[in-house]
């Protein structure tokens, strides 16, 4: 097993987990996780004390256009739950693909105290049009060198794209989800 400080290289085998699962992580509102549960060690392939205290990014797989997490931090940080569509890496190479549920956790004066994520495991129908859309985005953002002109081009696109189709992100996320066919594809 490769630990949080090394380089994990994707091996192309993809790991599933049950339907009836859900894996559940907490972090800061710097992304830094403090909560895992059984599940996410599990699927991700880590021990507790090699995930706590760590960025949530330590299970970001290079095929995930940097856009979706751009996408993201806007909405949560805003104080919006967002579902979205991520391709994670786990701790041996293999890859899983969940439809997340991210929420914004306040206290009492209403501050963000940080993030709690509710993942399900993504279907496949979902996963092979978001194959598709995420490979169009990370052309863009591979044809920009640096971190963040890579994700505000990504993004540019993305958000292209939807207005395309008179689409939100959760619009389109929803779209997938149900029986009728996805337009963003």
């Amino acid at each position: 097993m490769s630990g949080p400080h090394s380089v994990i290289r994707p091996t192309g085998v993809e790991r599933r987990f049950g339907t009836e699962e859900i894996i559940v992580t907490k972090t800061d509102p710097r992304g830094v996780i403090r909560y895992a549960n059984d599940v996410f060690l599990r699927v991700a392939g880590y021990r507790a004390e090699e995930v706590l205290g760590r960025p949530h990014n330590i299970i970001r797989h290079p095929d995930m256009p940097r856009a979706v997490f751009r996408l993201l931090w806007n909405e949560i940080q805003a104080g919006r739950e967002i579902f979205a569509y991520v391709l994670n890496l786990a701790s041996d190479g293999s890859h899983y693909w969940v439809l997340a549920h991210v929420t914004p956790s306040h206290d009492d004066a209403g501050r963000i105290t940080g993030y709690h994520s509710s993942r399900r495991c993504a279907q496949a129908r979902p996963v092979q049009t978001l194959t598709a859309v995420y490979r169009t985005l990370l052309d863009v953002e591979r044809g920009h060198a640096g971190a963040t002109e890579a994700a505000d081009a990504g993004y540019q696109a993305l958000t292209e794209l939807l207005t395309e189709h008179h689409l939100t992100y959760s619009q389109f996320v929803w779209s997938l989800i149900s029986d009728r066919p996805a337009r963003a594809a």
